[in-house]
């Protein structure tokens, strides 16, 4: 279990923390030593840090593409520990919380509750308690003096740079754009909205036998404290290992959750972290975390229209929606843009397709490469990206990676077609 910690929480004292993993701008932050020792430390940092500054850190650890190819390995590994268990709060600080979040004492608000957290990640710490009817539950607490380090984190350009540069470009540093990531990481702090999350995207797939969304405890629940059902299952790691028919099953559950909630539900669940799912037996998996959501609204219809023009492997329809979509001028720019998301659905044209690490890396280096054309070109052809492009990024970055770890073949458009229809233009 990862040590007890004091989380830093002034702007000065995180700066200088992360100063000393040379954050400035996109992954620089890990990569300015070399080998194992700079990941260990990087880890030994951003985990401490928490907040902001540790989802940099799980990014790196499972994002293809964002370290260099000959130090991955190195942080990988290293990174696996911060992903899996961020130094964790006390136990005193986090029944403190607790009580004064739901206005009783831990014992009378539980029959059971284990002080040691199940899991630890950079907003909060996940305990195991049963309530008094029986069920298993996951309180989710925050971490005390989190809301102010992360509030110091988005005061710190640098930080914010990384997420920009990697995941939009820095010339798309529009004020909209940080303003987005301000509000979406500010949204992470109120479970009470992360709750109506979970109950959106429980209507959403009300009845899908694969897809599982945990029960919320509405009386045991508060803008600090989220109570759900415990899932138990397998984890990633356990996932990753297991026979090639339950992978490929869980796979298509996976894609199911993510694009039926975007194309359908207008909500794009925009963290899939490893640690964000539980595998059950028959292709079922239950999604965790549901923090960080990003709208998708006006440009829902756009997205619906590229994915039936991708089914259809209709190329000249899927390249003008994709120019509405971006809202793009004629250009080298939006030639690349096309050719990106091209690249993006893949998986869709060419399916029955496998996602690999280096397909994943590839969508990294295309956003690169787009950002670094944009640096260069006059102003009647550079045009931004749409703000909202930042956490769909974040997604397809991290969500390609994930399907890759489960090597297999999926046809994914057989899933596509299942609920596409639902999908109002």
């Amino acid at each position: 279990m990862a040590e007890e910690r004091r989380l830093p929480e002034s702007r000065l004292g995180r700066f200088a923390r992360l100063a000393a993993v040379g954050v400035r701008t996109g992954a620089s932050m890990l990569v300015d030593r070399s080998g194992g020792s700079a990941a260990e430390h990087a880890t030994e940092v951003l985990g401490h840090l928490r907040g902001l500054a540790a989802k940099v850190g799980q990014m790196a650890s499972y994002v293809d593409g964002l370290v260099p190819e000959q130090h991955a390995p190195a942080f990988e590994a290293s990174l696996k520990a911060l992903r899996a268990q961020a130094p964790r709060s006390s136990a005193e600080a986090i029944r403190a919380l607790v009580e004064q979040e739901l206005g009783a004492p831990v014992d009378r608000l539980f029959a059971e509750w284990d002080d040691a957290p199940l899991a630890s990640a950079s907003i909060g710490q996940v305990h195991r308690a049963r309530l008094h009817d029986g069920r298993e539950a996951a309180v989710k607490v925050q971490h005390p003096g989190i809301v102010r380090a992360v509030e110091s984190d988005l005061a710190n350009a640098s930080l914010l740079e990384s997420f920009v540069g990697v995941l939009g470009g820095k010339r798309f540093d529009t004020k909209t754009m940080l303003d987005v990531i301000r509000t979406r990481f500010r949204e992470e702090l109120d479970y009470a909205r992360e709750a109506e999350s979970l109950r959106a995207f429980a209507r959403l797939h009300a009845g899908d036998p694969t897809v599982r969304v945990p029960a919320l405890v509405e009386t045991h629940s508060s803008a600090r404290v989220l109570t759900t059902e415990l899932a138990r299952g397998a984890d990633f790691e356990e996932a990753c290992a297991a026979p090639e028919a339950d992978r490929l099953a869980w796979a298509l559950t996976m894609w199911r959750f993510v694009f039926k909630g975007t194309l359908v539900g207008g909500l794009l669940n925009a963290d899939p972290h490893p640690g964000n799912y539980v595998f059950h037996e028959g292709g079922r998996v239950t999604f965790l975390d549901y923090g960080c959501i990003q709208p998708i609204d006006e440009r829902r219809r756009h997205a619906v229209h590229i994915h039936r023009a991708a089914l259809a492997r209709d190329e000249a329809e899927f390249a003008r929606g994709v120019t509405r979509m971006v809202g793009s001028k004629p250009g080298p720019l939006e030639d690349l843009a096309i050719r990106y998301t091209r690249q993006c659905f893949r998986p869709l044209f060419e399916s029955p397709y496998r996602i690999t690490k280096p397909f994943a890396a590839s969508l990294v280096g295309g956003m690169r490469e787009m950002a670094v054309v944009a640096r260069k070109l006059p102003e009647e052809q550079f045009f931004t990206m749409p703000p909202e492009m930042l956490f769909v990024n974040r997604l397809q970055f991290g969500f390609y990676s994930v399907l890759a770890r489960l090597e297999i073949e999926a046809d994914y458009a057989s899933v596509e077609r299942g609920f596409i229809d639902l999908a109002r233009p």
